[in-house]
This record gives C-alpha cells, sequence and structure tokens, in this order.
C-alpha cells in the first residue's frame, strides 16, 4: 500500500550482517532489491487487503453484494490518487526539508477533499440519484475517514522509505568499517618488511665489499624467493599454519648465512594444525624478535623453536628462544621491526577480536616465549590467498 522511493541499495554482496530472526520477511534485504517491483506489490497488497476489510465489514452489517460496489469503486480511486501521491511525494523528498514539508502538508490536504468530493460522487451514483448532487456535509462527512486512509498511507510511505535510508546508510558504515578494518591491516602487514629488508640488504652490501660474491648471489637469490613467497598473498589475507612455517624457513635461510651454527631453528607442528589458518607474516616479526635479542648478543647463539597444536577447537602456537630472556635484554614494547608486539597484538585484533590469546614470558631456565591461541579456522574470513 505504501511507496518505495529510496536511494539504490549497497550492494548485496558487501553486506556484513545477516537478517536478525525477529525481523520481518518483508523488511529483508531481498525484498527491497527491486525498488519498483516492491512498490506495486506493495500497493497491490495493501489496497486489496483494504478492499477486503470494507466489503466483510458491509456484509455483515447485512448489506447485499449490491453494496459492494462503493467500496470497489472506492478502492480504485484511493489506489489511483495513492499513486499519483507517492510520485508528488518523490519529488517533494528532493527539495529542501521545510519546502517539502509544507508542500506534503498542502497535497496531502488537497487530496483528501478530493477523495471525498469523488467518494460523494460514487455514493450518488450508486444510489441512482436523479441529479448528482454533492452536498457540501457529505463531502465534509468524508473527509475524515478519507484523511484517515490518506495519512496513514502516507505514514506508511514515510516510515518505509526512512527504514530504507538507515539501513543503506547501515550498509555503507559497515562497508567503510570493512575497508578501514582491511586498510589497516595491509598497513600492519606492509610494516614488517622495510626493516627486514634493510638488514638483508645491508648484510648483502657487507658481502658485496667483502668480495664474498657466491655468498651475497645466494642470499640475494633466496631473498627474492622469500619476497616472492610473500608477495603471492593478499595482505589481508589469511594463509595456513603451513604456509607460514615455509614462509619462516624461507626468512631463516636468509638469516642462516648471516649467524650460521649461532641459529639453530627448530619446528614442532602438529599434521592436525597445518590447515589452519592464521594472518598471513604473522609469526615473522617474532622469530626476527629472537635472532635480535637472543642470536646477536651471544657468541654461541641461541635455539629459535617454533611449534603449533591443535588444543580442542583453539590452535596453540609458540615462539621460544634460549636466550637470556626478557629481564636482562630489558626487551620493552616493541621488537625489532619498530612495531613489534603491538603490530602483532592490532593484527590479532582486527582478525579475531577479543576470540584470541597473546602472553609473553621469560623462562626460568632463560629464554623467552610468546603464546598465541586462535580460533581452529579452515577457511579464510578475509579472501583466500591468490
Amino acid at each position: 500500500m505504501a511507496s518505495i522511493s529510496t536511494p539504490t541499495p549497497a550492494d548485496p554482496s558487501q553486506e556484513a550482517h545477516a537478517r536478525p530472526f525477529w525481523r520481518p520477511a518483508i523488511f529483508s534485504r531481498p525484498f527491497f532489491e527491486d525498488k519498483s517491483r516492491a512498490f506495486w506489490r506493495l500497493q497491490a497488497a495493501g489496497w486489496t487487503g483494504y478492499l477486503l476489510l470494507r466489503s466483510v465489514s458491509s456484509l455483515s452489517n447485512g448489506n447485499s453484494f449490491s453494496a459492494l460496489i462503493p467500496a470497489i469503486i472506492e478502492a480504485i480511486i484511493g489506489y489511483c490518487i495513492t499513486l499519483l501521491l507517492s510520485t508528488l511525494y518523490g519529488y517533494y523528498r528532493r527539495l529542501p526539508r521545510l519546502s517539502g514539508a509544507l508542500l506534503t502538508v498542502v497535497t496531502l490536504g488537497a487530496a483528501t477533499v478530493i477523495y471525498a468530493v469523488l467518494e460523494a460522487l460514487t455514493f450518488s451514483l450508486v444510489a441512482a440519484v436523479p441529479e448528482l448532487e454533492v452536498s457540501l456535509g457529505r463531502v465534509v462527512g468524508y473527509m475524515f475517514f478519507t484523511f484517515t486512509v490518506l495519512a496513514g498511507w502516507s505514514a506508511l510511505y514515510f516510515g518505509i522509505n526512512f527504514y530504507l535510508i538507515v539501513e543503506q546508510q547501515n550498509d555503507q558504515l559497515v562497508a567503510l568499517e570493512s575497508q578501514a578494518s582491511s586498510a589497516q591491516l595491509a598497513m600492519l602487514r606492509y610494516q614488517l618488511n622495510p626493516h627486514f629488508l634493510f638488514n638483508t640488504l645491508n648484510s648483502i652490501s657487507t658481502l658485496v665489499l667483502l668480495k664474498e660474491t657466491e655468498r651475497a648471489n645466494a642470499m640475494l637469490s633466496r631473498l627474492a624467493d622469500f619476497l616472492r613467497f610473500t608477495l603471492v598473498y593478499e595482505p589481508t589475507a589469511h594463509v595456513t599454519v603451513a604456509q607460514e612455517v615455509q614462509t619462516l624457513k624461507l626468512y631463516l635461510e636468509i638469516e642462516k648465512m648471516r649467524f650460521e651454527r649461532r641459529l639453530r631453528p627448530e619446528f614442532d607442528i602438529d599434521p592436525r594444525a597445518e590447515r589452519a589458518r592464521l594472518p598471513s607474516l604473522l609469526l615473522q616479526p617474532l622469530v626476527e624478535n629472537a635472532i635480535k635479542y637472543a642470536v646477536t648478543p651471544s657468541e654461541e647463539g641461541a635455539e629459535i623453536a617454533v611449534s603449533a597444536r591443535l588444543v580442542g577447537e583453539r590452535v596453540r602456537i609458540a615462539v621460544s628462544d634460549s636466550g637470556p630472556g626478557l629481564i636482562e635484554n630489558k626487551l620493552g614494547p616493541s621488537l625489532s621491526t619498530g612495531v613489534g608486539l603491538a603490530n602483532i597484538k592490532d593484527r590479532l585484533a582486527q582478525a579475531y577480536g577479543p576470540d584470541h590469546r597473546f602472553d609473553t614470558r621469560s623462562l626460568p631456565g632463560g629464554g623467552f616465549v610468546v603464546e598465541i591461541e586462535i580460533p581452529y579456522q579452515l577457511d579464510d574470513p578475509n579472501r583466500e590467498a591468490a
């Protein structure tokens, strides 16, 4: 019965939340995707219901079936008048608010008078009055009823349009939040690369100056492999634990050329956890941190262990080293990447919200461990890796 005249809703593919179970189906997004179709359906359903209600009321009062003729004519007139109102209201909504409101009230009043006059003419026609008299009293008598009908229709019109505007704004807000989240995730990911590249290129430059051409070429080749592997994935993509471990191994191969036997990596990956997904390059800064604070200052170097376990419906990942630990190194909240722990925490918060755990602690016998616990997911919540 009411019309729809709102801006085109947001792309359904960008809708980030499902319709709540309590929301009526008529207010779900698919119904209003085609506004023109929704208008005609509501208009037909509304006036058909109005006609049925008037017909039942007339028959229940003992009137004959011939009394249904005025109700049918009345419904047809109302249907046509509200079609005109929908066009005028749609135009008024584009005007300044005060002008549109005044014109809406004037138009509703004029439509009420016209509807009442046509109702009076219909009564005279059906009652077979010799001269189609339309007395002022009869028109006034009909005006209250016609005003109630048209005002109710107008309220539904503006109510539905207001609802759709709010829904569209909510969809746009969700889309903007999603874009902002993706941009922040990409920014956090890209913060990880510059420092590592600086260190590696500096090492290659040193090898060139020392005329160790073969080692420089080998390090440069491995750097290219590492960058090729990491660039395969979108900045906001999630990768499997197995893919993340493969990336770490490429990274450690480069660092092994710098530290040789001083760097002793170990991997202990539960096969059941290999398919679990996590943000790409999440563990690389933790390993880089262990190299800086455990391997670099020690002549004997240190062991760096990476483990992943499936614990119920959770994945527990730990990166530990056998270095001096937190207190002696006075390790602050910043790692060697310059963003460090704050970066990892932000990425976990963006990816999982509160549904994650991030702990750091020193080991009693020396060493430092970072432990991450995340949900066991097999699908990328953002997008599949390229």
